[in-house]
């Protein structure tokens, strides 16, 4: 069970090693990550209490896309100041400009910088839901 206090965040990537990869950086830092390896298992958690401080998310998963889990979030209020951060290899400006406008806070392209990586999730639980 996690410390009083202690950030959490829900990294939804089919990668077992980039969730790996992605635990080991965030502990150093004091944030528990939860993972899921797909959307079903993201929603399960998304469905409990409490929710997670942040969602770190892969668009490329194996049951339906990120986008679409994005959307399904943004369009139910529970989630309404839930921060999301995208981590995806799709680098496309374009692919970029829909995730962020379909409700993504920020938006990081792998391969990722060990330190923009924590300073961006460190930074976005802090300040919370980009409003418009």
């Amino acid at each position: 069970m996690a410390a009083e206090g202690k950030r959490r965040v829900l990294v939804v990537d089919d990668d077992p090693e980039l969730q790996n990869l992605v635990k080991i950086l965030l502990d150093r830092v004091g944030i528990e990550v939860i993972p899921a390896l797909d959307v079903a298992t993201a929603v399960q958690i998304l469905r409990g209490k409490p929710l997670p401080d942040l969602v770190l998310l892969d668009l490329m998963l194996p049951d339906i896309s990120g986008l679409e889990l994005l959307r399904q979030m943004r369009a139910k209020e529970v989630f309404d100041n839930l921060p999301v951060v995208i981590l995806s290899a799709m680098a496309d400006p374009k692919e970029i400009r829909e995730g962020l406008d379909m409700g993504a806070d920020r938006y990081l392209t792998k391969p990722y910088i060990a330190h923009n990586l924590i300073k961006t999730v460190q930074e976005t639980i802090r300040m919370g839901r980009r409003r418009e």
